[in-house]
């Protein structure tokens, strides 16, 4: 009965992206392929990196449309951090899926790469996967594994285009001087997920256009082809899609997160909550020991257009994460307009107005200038008191260069 439904569904997909993209405003690279009949997957045994982000317009997931796909043999799933449901929030083995009974190979565990073990039976790898359009999200970091990984092992690779949520007008952030890019060679070693390319905080880019870049300027080299979204436009941001948000992690609940985390995210590197568990993480942000009174006054004298600041009281449940189960006292961003809105200026307006209220209890650990791109942002914001804009303006110059670059690289 459920093949019999699955079927039903990929035919009615597979129609709809054909027959009906004129009335849907955008169809991401799953439709089109389908739209294609699938044709540059006939024939191949196909290894698919996803999770439950890669589904059809119709809602019909990518592994059950390549499963039932005729003349397309998926025969390895391989799963990013979260797992291939979305629903985990820690390092994961690998294991079988209960409804394919396809082998499930976990990149966000023992290995951060698919190994050559994993890719025995492979004719060719397919990525498909949502991104929210901020560089420390570590499916950016599973695709540059991916591709070299690929390279290795003289695999082709397709990747399922998406839009980028926030939009791909807008490049903002630091580019990390340093990058931790794990070797072609045959280690398996992670390296930094959330730095993994040198490439800006937010970076304005789709996977697929990233896939380009890093294949190109940074050597990658693999057999790559990218299949485009159809419909979308750089001045998108998702709810102009038409498609259906699907939280791209347990945490990352809504856009308006995903528009504040490139800026606002580099306080979970900071000893504060951010709302984890909460009914709008990356909304808020405080501790226990925080008192909203002087915050909110500092924040009072800064101008950080496109964004609202209110004091609030939270308790975050998220397992493994900072103060769960305790009340905290913080700020809440209670309404962006983002037309307006530089999310990573006025991140780092908060994280001042924390470290200046409360000079002695806010800390921050090494993972703040992995974040943020910038090994010495913190101290100049904490000890020499530097402004944010003082701050960001000496990116000014190196996002110049990547925009320059970038174009390159772009398809829409």
């Amino acid at each position: 009965m459920r093949t019999s439904l699955i079927i039903t569904l990929l035919l009615l997909s597979s129609t709809f992206s054909s027959a009906h993209a004129a009335t849907h405003k955008v169809l991401p690279g799953i439709d089109v392929v389908a739209g294609q009949h699938f044709s540059i997957l006939k024939g191949k045994r196909v290894g698919l990196i996803t999770n439950h982000t890669g589904r059809a317009v119709s809602g019909v997931s990518t592994i059950d449309m390549l499963f039932h796909a005729p003349g397309v043999q998926l025969v390895a799933l391989f799963s990013p951090e979260h797992g291939i449901r979305g629903d985990a929030d820690d390092k994961l083995d690998s294991t079988v899926d209960s409804i394919t009974g396809l082998p499930v190979y976990s990149l966000y565990g023992k290995s951060c790469r698919p190994t050559p073990a994993m890719l025995e039976g492979v004719d060719l790898l397919v990525f498909d996967i949502q991104d929210i359009g901020t560089r420390f999200y570590t499916y950016i970091g599973t695709l540059s594994l991916v591709m070299q990984a690929a390279k290795v092992a003289g695999i082709p690779l397709v990747v399922l285009d998406r839009p980028n949520p926030i939009g791909g007008d807008d490049v903002q952030g630091a580019i990390p001087s340093v990058t931790k890019t794990v070797t072609l060679a045959a280690d398996n070693g992670c390296g930094s997920l959330t730095s993994i390319q040198p490439i800006p905080t937010r970076h304005g880019m789709t996977m697929g256009e990233l896939a380009r870049l890093f294949n190109t300027e940074y050597g990658i080299g693999c057999n790559l082809t990218v299949i485009p979204v159809q419909g979308w436009r750089r001045s998108m941001y998702f709810d102009d899609t038409g498609l259906t948000w699907v939280n791209p992690s347990p945490n990352m609940k809504s856009q308006t997160a995903a528009i504040l985390y490139p800026g606002f995210g580099i306080l979970e590197a900071a000893n504060l909550s951010v709302g984890r568990g909460t009914s709008h993480p990356f909304e808020m942000y405080g501790a226990p020991w925080v008192d909203s009174a002087p915050v909110m006054h500092n924040l009072s004298a800064r101008a950080t257009p496109g964004v609202i600041f209110e004091s609030c009281i939270f308790v975050p449940t998220a397992a493994g994460h900072p103060y769960r189960g305790e009340t905290c006292h913080g700020i809440c961003v209670s309404s962006i307009d983002r037309t307006r809105l530089d999310p990573v200026l006025a991140g780092l307006h908060l994280l001042q107005a924390f470290y200046e209220a409360h000079p002695t209890r806010f800390k921050s650990g090494k993972g703040f200038a992995v974040m943020v791109g910038d090994d010495d942002a913190l101290e100049l914001l904490t000890e020499q008191r530097k402004s944010p804009e003082y701050t960001i303006h000496r990116w000014k110059d190196g996002l110049e260069r990547f925009k320059n670059a970038r174009e390159a690289y772009l398809l829409y």
